[in-house]
């Protein structure tokens, strides 16, 4: 039997270069699932994207899906992309299993906490206060330089780093210390900046954008005191969930969020398309 992707559409083009298109997975000419390829909205038409994948329960397991995702492969080459990515729930192992066999790395994963009704105080010593402009000015071209350097060092090309930094911030924090529902905030302790700060506290839940302790800080536990603070900050938003992302490597930061309850729910992978 033969594993094929058949079109259910045209392709769809935008003027910008980005394409998309859904298709059935058949076996000779039986459907048994579905999958929708499309260029990346944050990367560009260079990188592709799974956006979405499922093989029937009764047809798992007999390499349907392993078959489907090397001919969307295939198809992104077509296209002309460089890189494929696909995001996989933390619970869905069959599919981290075959991203895995199929050579996806991981680059990043989300991960969540529900929050305690009371939060853990900080300890003695320590405090947070909002930043001040001037901080405010050198944080943030010091976090978005950190930010592209971190997609740099996971595969991403300098310019597409670049331009997704630039996006980002403008999107999320195009109002500085003004932006709606962003809570930017220094530690200190015993009088003297420890950290930095970012959280946004709109929408069901908060989320950690950037936490980072200060050069020549580190290793006195003020990683754990920053992220107890952002957890403060959402409770008293009357938010009960809080997220973050973690780069893959950052090992001290995963032991850290694991240690205060944090677990993954989304894996985001990629693979150079050779």
């Amino acid at each position: 039997m033969t594993t094929t992707l058949r079109p259910t559409e045209p392709l769809q083009r935008d003027a910008d270069g980005a394409r998309s298109r859904h298709y059935r997975v058949c076996v000779n000419s039986r459907p048994v699932g579905e999958l929708r390829l499309a260029t990346h909205a944050d990367f560009g038409p260079g990188v592709a994207l799974i956006s979405a994948l499922r093989i029937e329960e009764a047809d798992r397991s007999r390499g349907r899906g392993t078959v489907a995702a090397l001919a969307a492969e295939e198809v992104a080459r077509g296209w002309g992309c460089h890189r494929i990515e696909v995001s996989i729930p933390a619970s869905a192992d069959r599919g981290l299993g075959l991203a895995t066999a199929l050579g996806y790395v991981e680059r990043n994963r989300n991960m969540e906490k529900e929050l305690p009704a009371q939060p853990t105080a900080l300890p003695p010593g320590s405090t947070g206060r909002r930043m001040t402009g001037p901080e405010f000015t050198e944080w943030e071209a010091h976090t978005r330089a950190g930010y592209v350097r971190s997609l740099v060092e996971r595969g991403v090309p300098e310019a597409e780093a670049r331009t997704k930094a630039e996006a980002d911030h403008e999107a999320l924090l195009g109002g500085g210390l003004g932006t709606p529902d962003a809570a930017l905030s220094v530690l200190e302790a015993d009088g003297e900046v420890v950290g930095t700060l970012w959280v946004a506290l709109g929408g069901e839940r908060a989320y950690v954008y950037d936490v980072e302790v200060a050069a020549g800080q580190r290793g006195r536990g003020h990683g754990r005191s920053l992220m107890l603070l952002a957890e403060a900050e959402a409770r008293a938003a009357g938010l009960t969930r809080i997220g973050l992302n973690v780069f893959a490597g950052n090992t001290p930061a995963l032991r850290l969020y694991e240690s205060l309850g944090y677990r993954a729910t989304l894996f985001h992978l990629h693979k150079p398309l050779l």
